[in-house]
């Protein structure tokens, strides 16, 4: 194939392009103390964002990889805290096993109940989420307030999630978001360190777990 330009792609194969781009990643990462399974997260969040220093700032519970393989696994629910969470992750493999992706932010009762208390969108889906489903894995990639909500329902005892991944992207109570979660205990969790974080990369991390979770089946 020829794109008319100066530089030739080192291959236009899916696969290989994906083995190329993993093993730069563990070359330029260098030595780490991540097990295997955690390493195949990880190293997604850092292909997903191109990003060392974020990768390196991942922090990952001792029983968080084992809790979401077998939570995906028993078709427990994923709650995103966004919808971009939603469309991004490979949904199909939750629903192989019995399980889906949900998110709660744009439903009209959220919406009426986040204007009635002067509170986000994001917080008043925690709170539903909270009622509906036991167990499951959060994902929040976007708004620390999803996330402080979370942890407080978790001390309230409203809520335990078989796993949290908590990686939301900001200037505002990002990075203190994630500090209180690694203070939380008892509950399995991903998080990263400092202000950067997002969407895209929670999803890389979701979808690290269901591949995880597949390749059981192998």
């Amino acid at each position: 194939m020829d794109f008319q330009t100066d530089f030739k792609p080192l291959t236009v194969d899916p696969d290989k392009i994906y083995d190329y781009s993993f093993s730069i990643i563990s070359e330029e990462f260098g030595p780490h103390d991540y097990t295997e399974d955690e390493w195949r997260v990880v190293r997604r969040v850092i292909h997903a964002s191109a990003d060392f220093d974020l990768g390196r700032s991942v922090v990952v519970h001792p029983d968080a990889v084992a809790a979401g393989v077998a939570a995906i696994r028993a078709g427990k629910p994923v709650i995103a805290d966004v919808q971009m969470i939603e469309a991004g992750s490979g949904r199909k493999r939750f629903q192989k096993h019995g399980g889906d992706l949900t998110c709660h932010i744009a439903d009209e009762d959220v919406a009426k109940a986040a204007k009635a208390a002067g509170a986000t969108r994001a917080i008043m889906s925690m709170q539903k989420a909270a009622k509906l489903y036991d167990g499951g894995i959060y994902a929040i990639g976007n708004a620390p307030t999803a996330l402080l909500e979370l942890i407080r329902l978790v001390k309230a005892g409203e809520v335990k999630p078989d796993l949290i991944i908590g990686m939301p992207v900001g200037f505002v109570s990002a990075a203190e978001s994630k500090e209180e979660l690694l203070k939380l205990e008892g509950i399995p969790y991903i998080t990263n360190r400092g202000r950067k974080g997002g969407s895209t990369v929670t999803v890389a991390a979701l979808n690290g777990l269901s591949l995880l979770a597949d390749a059981k089946d192998e």
